[in-house]
């Protein structure tokens, strides 16, 4: 790892003391059963349904907090799309605000990529029609309208997108979705002493973000998952707001990481930790063959906090081997490249707002309280976001080079969180010299602790509604951190 890892480790332990409470009273009662989210298939001419919609949740029995989700009260179901297929969706807002709905990941013209742009009116429908052409990969879907991207993710507008293709199917990876193929969304939330779900508005969330005081995968506390006694692919997602999870399993024992972002990596990396930011994701495969409750946690600054326990039973008669080579794709060359853009992500300290709440969540139907974080002159280059302008005009089918790096001795060096739409790159140099070993694979999102050299490829029009990039912590974002672009 860089020697950024300093930094990264601040940002993953923030409000890491605060957990300690709520972990203690979660072990003392019983792990409930891992949540598998349904599983929606898309194909054939009917969309797939979703719908934006508040709901009520209770995270502690008994304590009944407002939250939002789709198709349910707090999340979403899983979207399975085939690679070479068009997908039409249905997408209805029961909320009492616009929202959106973003395909994090999914490389499609930017008309249906649900930015800022593709706002749906409450009680209004959206129908985008998806193009998916592109390798199998793990996404997801999430809320994110103007100024209240924030709020609405942390509220429960998310869930995880998988696309399909023949040359990972053939590599025999466990596949049977729910059983050895587990999503797993990874989110902290803050509760107050009562057991009721807040969004912390103060002065450190201004600075870096919401950080909760409690971990929930898949929507709730420190499940167990049963599994099979053999190979499980887990799929993370990091759904958070802004914490970056360090994960591994309290044990010690090895995984293989086998795709980033952007789909399979070109061979399995053996790994006994895995760093992920904000937006990203990542597939791993454990073998649990040797029996025994093993644990997934984070590695917080305070120490090891649960995440979600395993408990293998039976036998698995499904292959034990990974194959050697995943998947092969050409990466162009730095020479190919026809432009090389500078980006810097800034911060200002103004406008600072206070206070907590949810208290009856804004329009969403029962959460108030989650407006607007208050401007602190976030921007890029100096420049808040402003949907009005154009920042950059990229040729359709070009080659370019990003550096992106933070403004230099503001927010204690804290690392961001870098997202581009409507495109996949790969991490060239990090503060000038070779990538981390977990820049590898094709991206999204990468974590921009120090500056970092992107190799992006433009194969999606955005002659209209332009594309965006900005900080994925979701209040940098919120509060101006953001840029876009058009592509034709």
């Amino acid at each position: 790892m860089s020697q950024g890892w300093s930094r990264r480790a601040f940002v993953a332990g923030l409000s890491a003391a605060g957990l300690g409470a709520f972990a203690l009273r979660s072990r003392a009662q019983e792990a409930p059963p891992l949540p598998v989210p349904p599983l929606l298939e898309g194909g054939g001419d009917r969309p797939i349904p979703l719908v934006a919609q508040p709901g009520t949740t209770e995270f502690f029995p008994g304590r009944a907090s407002a939250t939002a989700g789709f198709n349910g009260s707090f999340l979403g179901p899983t979207l399975r799309l085939r690679s070479g297929t068009e997908v039409p969706v249905r997408v209805r807002n029961d909320l009492q605000e616009p929202t959106t709905v973003h395909w994090h990941g999914l490389l499609v013209p930017s008309a249906v990529d649900g930015g800022p742009h593709n706002e749906i009116a409450p009680g209004g429908t959206w129908s985008p029609l998806l193009p998916v052409r592109q390798p199998a990969m793990t996404g997801w879907y999430h809320a994110h309208p103007h100024m209240r991207t924030g709020p609405q993710v942390y509220a429960g507008l998310a869930g995880m997108l998988i696309v399909a293709d023949g040359e990972e199917e053939a590599l025999r990876l466990p596949s049977r979705y729910g059983i050895d193929d587990l999503p797993l969304v990874l989110q902290d939330r803050a509760f107050d002493r009562s057991g009721t779900l807040v969004y912390p508005r103060n002065h450190m969330t201004q600075m870096h973000g919401v950080h909760g005081n409690v971990m929930l995968v898949n929507g709730v506390r420190g499940p167990r998952a049963r599994v099979p006694a053999g190979l499980v692919r887990l799929r993370l997602l990091n759904a958070a707001n802004a914490r970056v999870f360090d994960l591994a399993f309290e044990d010690g024992r090895r995984f293989h990481w086998i795709a980033s972002d952007g789909g399979l990596l070109r061979e399995p990396v053996p790994l006994e930790s895995l760093v992920l930011a904000p937006g990203q994701r990542a597939e791993i495969i454990v073998d649990f063959s040797r029996g025994g409750t093993a644990m997934l946690a984070h590695r917080a600054t305070s120490g090891l906090v649960p995440m979600v326990s395993f408990a293998p039973s039976g036998r698995d008669d499904a292959p034990r081997a990974l194959p050697d080579r995943l998947a092969r794709w050409d990466t162009p060359s730095a020479g190919q490249a026809v432009r090389r853009r500078r980006m810097t992500l800034t911060m200002g300290m103004s406008g600072m707002g206070g206070g907590m709440g949810m208290g009856g969540m804004g329009g969403m139907g029962g959460m108030g309280g989650m407006g607007g974080m208050g401007m602190m002159g976030q921007g890029i280059d100096g420049r808040p976001f402003d949907m009005a302008r154009i920042d950059h005009e990229v040729r359709l089918g070009d080659v370019e080079i990003w550096q992106v790096s933070s403004q230099p001795g503001m927010m204690m060096d804290q690392p961001h969180p870098f997202h581009i739409h409507g495109v996949h790159f790969e991490v060239l140099r990090r503060d000038g010299g070779a990538p981390d070993p977990l820049d590898a694979g094709r991206r999204d999102t990468v974590l921009v602790d120090a500056p970092v050299d992107l190799l992006v490829r433009f194969t999606q029009p955005a002659a209209q509604a332009p594309f965006m990039y900005h900080c994925h912590i979701l209040e940098h974002e919120d509060a101006g951190m953001m840029g876009q672009f058009r592509v034709a």
